[in-house]
């Protein structure tokens, strides 16, 4: 297959989406398929480029809707090439180019909303609800309709889906989602796979970590994240929180002020953006990865953790939560602060058996459910059921017209 995926933006530092993707494409290229990407970002190229068969970086302007006239006419000279089309993403200009680029042409494209239909933004932010309201009724609820299938990552996103947005209608289709497992780690003499990244104050004793990975944004809820540090009480004296990720929204600068309030900020690291072996180490040497999100679709850094067999935390608004704990990998509670609070605490009054026991349970979690393996072999049955159909169409067609 030629799959054509269309996306706002390929640089890793936005996140879950082009994480993924990038991780499918290195998988499905194993076995002959191949994944192309157009994206609104400047020129130029990446690390994870790779991958791909080739990706196109057209630039754009109009701020984070990322708005270039220019995408339609490419689609529409493109897209014929390719046996569908992937739209990743809602709420930004690349949809729309592909509802008007692809229009009639008979080019089949599916749509990943990448959890962008999740109620919980329509409360968390009324004022840009009423604005998507408009955009919905004008642009994303045809782009979807007129979609061969839209896409989601866990059945519960599907059903949140359905209760966004007035005038919902689509063909609907759940993907078996995660992501590839870590490079081969080769273990030291005398290092038992705790690596000790940043765990240690100065001239003290090694402590266990609770790791946070991933965007520092207000829907990830690391203000309830501090504050269940802190509620540790005692128990803290034995644990160093690490909160590693980009802060493109300023919102770090808050909770580091928060932090110092408490008086538990010398107990917290700050490691910025983490990528490749500097992220891996980060996550094996962790004791606990928690992600206290207020919504999220799949997780990709939950499928990380597990992958390095480093038991999870998570709130019951993380869509894969209820697999995690069927599997004994971590545990779950409300995404509010007394059910995070009650998370760390939990963690650390778990015997160390246990915990010895959850992390092989984590691994088998990862192996078992959000292999990349497993996500490709979803991804062709899906997408390529609709590719395959297309291109045996053409075959015929050309056969009658040579005849």
């Amino acid at each position: 297959m030629r799959i054509l995926h269309v996306i706002a933006s390929a640089y890793p530092r936005t996140g879950g989406p082009i994480e993924a993707l990038t991780r499918l494409a290195a998988q499905l290229k194993t076995v002959g398929h191949r994944l192309d990407v157009v994206c609104l970002d400047p020129g130029g190229s990446g690390a994870d480029d790779d991958a791909f068969g080739r990706v196109v970086r057209l630039g754009h302007r109009g701020g984070k809707y990322a708005l270039n006239i220019r995408l339609v006419p490419w689609l529409k000279a493109t897209a014929r090439d390719y046996d569908a089309v992937v739209v990743n993403g809602l709420w930004q200009f690349h949809g729309m180019a592909v509802l008007f680029a692809l229009r009639g042409q008979g080019i089949p494209y599916f749509v990943v909303p990448h959890g962008m239909l999740d109620p919980w933004f329509n409360k968390a932010y009324p004022a840009k609800w009423l604005k998507k309201l408009i955009y919905w009724m004008l642009v994303e609820r045809h782009l979807l309709k007129n979609a061969q299938n839209v896409i989601f990552t866990s059945e519960s996103e599907r059903v949140l889906a359905q209760s966004a947005f007035p005038f919902y209608k689509s063909r609907e289709a759940v993907m078996v989602y995660g992501t590839a497992p870590p490079p081969t780690y080769h273990a030291q003499p005398g290092d038992d796979g705790q690596e000790n990244l940043m765990s240690a104050d100065e001239g003290g004793e090694p402590k266990k970590i609770i790791l946070f990975v991933g965007r520092i944004h207000e829907k990830k809820g690391c203000d309830l994240l501090i504050r269940a540090y802190f509620d540790l009480g005692s128990e803290r004296e034995n644990y160093r929180m690490v909160i590693a990720g980009p802060d493109d929204n300023a919102l770090a600068g808050t909770l580091k002020m928060r932090a110092e309030e408490l008086g538990i900020a010398s107990g917290i690291s700050w490691p910025g953006m983490v990528a490749g072996e500097a992220k891996w180490s980060l996550m094996r040497s962790a004791d606990v990865f928690v992600l206290p999100s207020h919504q999220e679709n799949f997780g990709v850094s939950v499928a990380e953790a597990l992958a390095c067999g480093v038991p999870v935390l998570l709130t019951e608004r993380v869509a894969i939560w209820e697999e995690v704990v069927s599997d004994h990998a971590g545990f779950a509670d409300s995404d509010n602060q007394s059910g995070v609070s009650r998370l760390l605490r939990k963690w650390a009054s778990t015997p160390v058996a246990a915990k010895a026991e959850m992390r092989s349970n984590a691994l088998a979690c990862f192996n078992n459910r959000f292999h990349i393996e497993r996500v490709a072999k979803s991804y062709v049955e899906i997408v390529g059921r609709t590719a395959m159909m297309r291109g045996a169409l053409q075959h015929d067609q050309a056969a009658t017209d040579h005849s």
